[in-house]
């Protein structure tokens, strides 16, 4: 079994005006993107290559720990280390965003 890419417990997943869920997990393994609830239930997911990501634009979500996922057509919105008790939220979304994006390709 390989060792994921990037995966964070304790995030936040919104669909804009609606929460998904608080304490969800966020996973990259095998070149597939899966948003998944606290008890592991698949959200949603894609192959890597389909998904962009992104801060935020608007000022008022534009806050370090979260990023924009849009994947199959859906945007989600992801607040990270929601749990953690420790502020980490912005290292955890920052290399989020680098393994959706490796170097060298453009941001989506």
């Amino acid at each position: 079994m390989t060792e994921p890419e990037f995966s964070a417990r304790g995030v936040r997943i919104e669909r804009w005006t609606r929460s998904l869920t608080r304490a969800g997990q966020v996973l990259i393994k095998d070149g597939r993107l899966a948003l998944l609830t606290s008890s592991g239930r698949e959200i949603d997911s894609a192959p890597l290559r389909a998904v962009s990501a992104g801060k935020p634009l608007l000022p008022w979500a534009a806050k370090a720990d979260r990023t924009v996922a849009k994947l199959n057509g859906h945007r989600y919105r992801l607040t990270m280390g929601q749990q953690s008790g420790r502020p980490r939220g912005a290292e955890l979304a920052q290399r989020f965003l680098k393994a959706v994006r490796p170097a060298g390709e453009p941001r989506g």
